[in-house]
Order: structure tokens, then C-alpha cells, then sequence
């Protein structure tokens, strides 16, 4: 079992004994005092500052269950491979939003079902298949492909731990990957497809009817796997799901914050809590999507999301846009006074009798 790092109480003591002191009434920041008391415990300091080198990964897989004779996206899987050529482009929204927030954008091909031949070597580097199988008839992966997957997730997450970064935002891209992050949050808590099942790219009722088939049948397969992560993942999960579990695996063990994004990266993180307990403490919630089962996750792992603005696009989109939020919070820590500074000197100039 990966072991997570602990957080330092003591700084995050002390952040909330001063948040709590600032001139203002108790709890009038709302989710500003609790995201600067988070930084104090990731960065080890009761003087936290806003994070400044972030970096985003973009996992890139296809999935077996879009080629199911059941529709389950609005899209062909063929979307999944021109996006990644558009992250390279840099004309994507999660582009848009890290150029905005000066943050850096990587995008890996673990399991996409195109050969990328055109794309840099470095985005194919750890790609583990392509495409994964039909959970809902099939194993997702191999045992060597899950192993190899979570083991690419960590190598990447020391990639950038070494580089430098000061917090982690894992992306996603695949056609059909809400399918199988439903699939993993319902068969890791026991759930039926209509609980977990949201709209994913935007369906009908047509397409989202076979859309809980797909997982129904998947949950069907997985199910038993429901005490062991790593099973779910081989079983049920991705290439892509997989390296991200591995990602967020290694950046507690080596205590590195991370700010989630979507269901995504909410069914890896899910798991990865299961397979490392403490883990969730190194993470915060960016947003909550539209996808039922985001909310489902989040509120197993005990993740208040920053944001609620019904997006669904994935990427690290919603993550980004709650960036500014998060730089913000330590702020005020370190530029407001205290309710006693101001209290105590006004005190003493008062005239005595």
C-alpha cells in the first residue's frame, strides 16, 4: 500500500487560530479561510503563499465502450486523438485558461486509439495501448497494462515534482471516459447505473439510455472488485484513469498539492484515496460537474469543491478556473490585520479617568 504524507497540523492550526484572529467575523470569508488553512497544512508554513508554478497533465485515452453497439457520447472517439493535436496547438480551452493563469500544459497519450506519429515523441512516451477494452464486456486492461499505467502515472507526477511545480492539475481527455468514471465511483461504492449516470458530452435520452446499459452491464463485471482499487482499475477503468490514480498516488507520497478537476480525475482520485488513506488531505476540489457521480465522489473523499458552475468539459477547465480562487485565499493571511491590532492600540488612546 502507497503511504501518503502527512499534513502539517501544526501549520494548519496556527493558519486557522490566525484566520480566525483577522479583523473581520468569525467565518465571513467562507471557503477563502478554509482554502488558506489547506495551503498552510500542503505548504508546511502558517504563512502560505499563492501557488506559483502550476502544472497541468492532460491523460489522453480512447474507450472501448464507444465502440459498443450501444452509444454512450455525442461524439465519435476519433474527437479524442484531434484534441490532443489541438492541446498541442494550444487552441483548447484548457490553453485558453493556463495561458490566462500562466500555467503550464502537458499532454500525454496514454491509451489513445490513433498512432500520434505526427505529434512529438514526448507525448507518446507513456502510452500503455491503444484505445482500452469494453468494460462492459471485457477487461479494461491487462495486469502488465495497469501496472504499467499506474507506474507511468507516478514516473510523470516525479517529472514534475522535480521540475519544480508547487501544485498539480490533472486534466482528462478520451471520448467515453465519464462511462467509466461512472462505472468506477458506482462499483467502488456499491451504486446502480441510474445513480451515477449524468449526460456526460451532452446526450439525448436515447444515447443516455444506452449509456446506462453499458454501465450497468460494466457494474455487472466490476462489482466484486469493489475492496480492491487496483482490480477496478484493470477491470473497469483505462489507461489514461489508471496513470492518473498513479499520479495522484505519488504526489501524496511526496506531499505535493493537487487541484482535482472533474468526475474524472474525482473517480481516480476516489480510488487512489483507497489505495493510499490520507491521501485526499493533499487534494482540493477545483469544481463539481454536472456528472452526478462528481458529486457522489467528492462527497465520499469529503471535498468541498471552490467552484459550482455547471461545467462538464474536462481538461483541467474547471480546475483552472478555480486557480485564481485558490492564489487568493492565502492573501489574506498575509496582508490583513488582526481584529487585536486593531482592538488594543484603539483601546489604549481612549482617554482614562
Amino acid at each position: 500500500m502507497t503511504m501518503a504524507a502527512r499534513i502539517d497540523d501544526r501549520a494548519r492550526a496556527e493558519a486557522r487560530a490566525r484566520v480566525d484572529g483577522l479583523a473581520k467575523p468569525l467565518g465571513a470569508l467562507g471557503r477563502l479561510e478554509d482554502l488558506a488553512v489547506w495551503l498552510a497544512g500542503v505548504q508546511g508554513t502558517d504563512a502560505p503563499a499563492p501557488p506559483q508554478t502550476v502544472s497541468v497533465v492532460v491523460f489522453a485515452g480512447d474507450h472501448g465502450v464507444t465502440s459498443s453497439d450501444r452509444a454512450v457520447s455525442a461524439y465519435p472517439r476519433d474527437v479524442t486523438a484531434l484534441m490532443v493535436r489541438e492541446f498541442l496547438r494550444g487552441g483548447a480551452a484548457v490553453n485558453v485558461l493556463a495561458r490566462a493563469h500562466g500555467a503550464r500544459v502537458r499532454v500525454l497519450d496514454l491509451g489513445v486509439d490513433d498512432d500520434l506519429a505526427d505529434t512529438p515523441a514526448e507525448v507518446r512516451r507513456h502510452k500503455v495501448r491503444r484505445g482500452s477494452g469494453c468494460i462492459d464486456r471485457e477487461d479494461a486492461l491487462s495486469g502488465a497494462e495497469a501496472t504499467a499505467a499506474l507506474s507511468a502515472g507516478a514516473a510523470i507526477a516525479d517529472e514534475e515534482i522535480d521540475a519544480g511545480c508547487d501544485l498539480l492539475v490533472p486534466g482528462d481527455m478520451g471520448i467515453g471516459n465519464t462511462t467509466v468514471a461512472a462505472t468506477l465511483v458506482g462499483a467502488a461504492l456499491g451504486l446502480d447505473a441510474a445513480e451515477v449516470v449524468g449526460r456526460g458530452t451532452g446526450i439525448d435520452d436515447a444515447t443516455r439510455r444506452g449509456k446506462l446499459a453499458v454501465v450497468e452491464s460494466a457494474l455487472g463485471r466490476a462489482r466484486s472488485f469493489r475492496g480492491d482499487p487496483a482490480g477496478l482499475l484493470r477491470v473497469a477503468g483505462s489507461a489514461d484513469t489508471a496513470a492518473m490514480t498513479g499520479f495522484l498516488l505519488r504526489a501524496a507520497e511526496r506531499g505535493r498539492p493537487v487541484l482535482l478537476d472533474g468526475i474524472v480525475s474525482g473517480a481516480c482520485a476516489l480510488l487512489a484515496e483507497r489505495m493510499a488513506p490520507g491521501a485526499a488531505a493533499w487534494w482540493c476540489a477545483g469544481h463539481r460537474s454536472t456528472e452526478p457521480s462528481h458529486r457522489i465522489a467528492l462527497e465520499a473523499l469529503g471535498l468541498v469543491p471552490v467552484l459550482d458552475l455547471g461545467m462538464r468539459l474536462g481538461e483541467a477547465t474547471g480546475a483552472l478556473t478555480a486557480l485564481p480562487v485558490v492564489r487568493t485565499a492565502p492573501l489574506l493571511l498575509s496582508g490583513m490585520s488582526t481584529l487585536a491590532s486593531i482592538i488594543e492600540p484603539a483601546a489604549d488612546a481612549l482617554p482614562t479617568r
